[in-house]
């Protein structure tokens, strides 16, 4: 397949091209940029030296229709709204890294979003594209909205108990924390080295754009879904996410029944690792990796359940998820192009 990246220069998108760079099914034909057209991405990114050797060009959504067959877009917010519906037009695949084809709703996406929505039809048409649970839709898709990595950790944590309908609808609290990576490349007063450095800071508060997102999915899965309480934090690490979610429980379980549950869910799950009882990960674990790890805990006492969910953010929260989605799509065995392990220490 004939694959070209809008938004290489970001992280996400030097991601991307390190993973398809070595896809045994995937030729990079084009990398674009709004910002650094005309520049080598080497000279951005020194360390693609004997491996890429590319110039970002400008964004010709003619010439990239032409010679590709899958265009993904790690761009900010606003902009492949923008640019998506003429490649959907052109009968290219599209694979979208931002949030602009997340929501379904209009209305909810212009009030979290801040900003005006695509037309209606490409919201609908568009797959959210949680892997593990959408694969019969991403089959058949050609535009697919890529998860927000906050949202990936929370949903694959929370997804065997929502939809066996186990969790007080209205009790589930997300607690999350993420590496300064996923504020992106451009540092700003939050991500500044001397503001994160040893500190950690809440922001967005009841006001993160993935709060509709987790939402939206919940109710698909269990349509008494309630809104949930959702914390942000950034943490003063490169990358990875760490959601800590609590729910309570309509009626007792066994830890023991509870990892068989989560088990069972993710039985198929090349990418989803269930922690044993007692064994909780950590962001490191799955460090520069596509997998998803979870632990899980239940306290008796309260009728409380504990899910640690961590992923890499710029992975599984990002490029990874979507080279996984274009595996789904194109037919191909999932792991193709991310069998690799975590990086440790």
């Amino acid at each position: 397949m004939k694959a070209a990246i809008i938004g290489a220069s970001g992280y996400g998108g030097v991601e991307l091209l390190r993973l398809l760079t070595f896809h045994p099914h995937v030729d990079i034909q084009s990398i674009h940029s709004f910002s650094q057209a005309g520049e080598s991405i080497q000279r951005l990114y020194p360390h693609l030296k004997n491996h890429v050797d590319l110039s970002l060009q400008e964004i010709d959504i003619d010439a990239i229709s032409k010679h590709n067959d899958i265009v993904f877009l790690a761009t900010p917010p606003g902009v492949s709204k923008e640019l998506s519906p003429d490649l959907i037009k052109a009968g290219v695949k599209v694979i979208d890294l931002s949030g602009d084809f997340r929501i379904k709703e209009t209305d909810t996406y212009e009030r979290w979003y801040k900003r005006t929505a695509v037309e209606s039809i490409y919201l609908q048409e568009a797959v959210y594209g949680l892997a593990e649970w959408k694969k019969d839709e991403v089959q058949g898709a050609q535009l697919i909205a890529n998860p927000g990595c906050y949202a990936t950790a929370a949903l694959l944590g929370l997804a065997p108990l929502m939809q066996a309908g186990m969790i007080e609808e209205n009790s589930i609290v997300i607690d999350a924390k993420s590496g300064v990576s996923g504020a992106g490349k451009i540092p700003t007063s939050m991500s500044h080295f001397a503001e994160i450095n040893e500190n950690l800071k809440i922001y967005k508060v009841n006001e993160h754009q993935h709060i509709p997102e987790i939402e939206q999915t919940l109710l698909e899965w269990n349509e008494n879904a309630k809104p949930i309480t959702f914390s942000t934090h950034l943490m003063p690490i490169t990358r990875g996410i760490m959601a800590t979610i609590y729910a309570q429980l309509k009626s007792d379980i066994t830890e023991a029944r509870l990892h068989e549950l989560y088990k069972e869910s993710y039985e198929q799950a090349a990418f989803v690792r269930i922690r044993e009882r007692g064994s909780y990960p950590s962001p490191k674990e799955v460090y520069t990796s596509n997998y998803c790890d979870i632990g899980l805990a239940y306290d008796a006492r309260t009728g409380r359940v504990t899910v640690v969910s961590v992923i890499d953010n710029l992975m599984k929260g990002a490029a990874g998820q979507a080279v996984q989605n274009m595996n789904i799509l194109l037919g191909l065995p999932e792991e193709s192009g991310l069998e690799f392990m975590p990086i440790y220490p």
